[in-house]
């Protein structure tokens, strides 16, 4: 009996081996790619699959026991969450600070920087929704500290990731508050720093520290464990950093 057990579990891990199911919050798909291809480098047999959402929805997921090996979060405050309540088994670990920028359409001055918001032709401004991505409370609490959020509150269009508060701000509203590494992204080159987006006062918003774990169902897979490690290697920062990400 003991035999049978045995052996069906090592067959259960090796048909596990060579493949992660990655949870992964949205402003790091621009990077992504960059990052699995450099890691395929020294591991091509070992697939990548990439599950994208926005911090909360993505841990709501997994408490209902989503088959994810690796959550990557927009902030430490999830993954923290999760090893609290032992859904993650490593403690959690910050593999990049992210940035806040400001998006828009329109052919107006911007050198009035986050107070461009205030300019009559913006009637609409997507932000991610603060309660559940980190982004949006990151945005929220800049808008606030720059006595900006009350008076423009009617104004937001709410998006319930940086992905698609991206898609917000490129086709619905006049301005739009995003992630500083989607602007690094192949298809938002065509926007120019000073003209089309500037950066937002790091001063003006808590750090947005991300947070990186392994959860319950990676724990026996080596393949976890090898992405894992790499996503906290310097080869890897070099990644973040070209995508706006601080990583000292």
């Amino acid at each position: 009996m003991f035999k049978t057990v045995l052996i069906y579990i090592l067959i259960i891990n090796y048909i596990n081996a060579g493949d992660v199911k990655l949870a992964l919050s949205a402003n790091v798909h621009y990077a992504i790619n960059d990052l699995i291809k450099k890691f395929n480098e020294k591991n091509p047999n070992t697939n990548i699959e990439v599950i994208i959402g926005g911090s909360g929805k993505l841990t709501a997921q997994i408490k209902h026991n989503a088959p994810y090996d690796i959550f990557m979060s927009a902030d430490m405050q999830y993954p923290n969450y999760l090893y609290k309540h032992k859904i993650a088994i490593t403690e959690p670990k910050i593999y990049a600070q992210g940035q806040l920028a400001y998006l828009t359409r329109k052919k107006i001055d911007l050198s009035k920087n986050i107070n461009t918001i205030n300019n009559k032709i913006i009637k609409k401004i997507a932000i991610a929704n603060p309660k559940t991505a980190p982004y949006g409370k990151a945005t929220k609490e800049a808008l606030i500290n720059a006595k900006l959020y009350y008076t423009n509150k009617h104004k937001f269009v709410y998006g319930e990731s940086i992905s698609q508060t991206v898609a917000y701000t490129r086709n619905a509203t006049d301005i739009g508050f995003i992630s500083l590494s989607s602007l690094y992204s192949p298809q938002m080159k065509k926007y120019r720093e000073n003209i089309d987006w500037k950066k937002i006062d790091n001063n003006l918003y808590t750090p947005i520290k991300q947070g990186v774990v392994i959860l319950k169902k990676g724990k026996n897979n080596p393949e976890v464990k090898a992405f894992y490690d790499f996503i906290l290697t310097d080869e890897a920062k070099k990644i973040f950093k070209r995508f706006g990400y601080i990583t000292s």
